[in-house]
């Protein structure tokens, strides 16, 4: 999920389900992840939890527009080497 923030300069929210269910005990772990990848909250125990985070949305225009600008960094002359291989 942190790798997946982080390239797609996105926030998420992962709900972990926790407890025992039908004989089967579950972790939970449920996550806030910030566009930095930075676990920004946490589910600390195996019990029903709710967990909080303020977010700035803005913080996805300024990872895509500094981090992550496919336009900018994009070199499709680059790609012939890979594309005339056969195989």
């Amino acid at each position: 999920m942190q790798a997946g923030c982080y390239q797609n300069g996105m926030w998420a929210v992962a709900v972990a389900k926790a407890g025992i269910e039908e004989g089967s005990a579950l972790i939970g772990g449920s996550l806030i992840v910030a566009p930095t990848g930075e676990i920004v909250a946490k589910a600390q125990t195996v019990a029903d939890e709710v967990i909080v985070a303020e977010i700035d949305l803005d913080r996805c225009a300024e990872i895509r527009a500094n981090i992550f600008d496919f336009e900018m960094h994009r070199e499709p002359g680059a790609y012939g080497a890979i594309t005339a291989s056969k195989g």
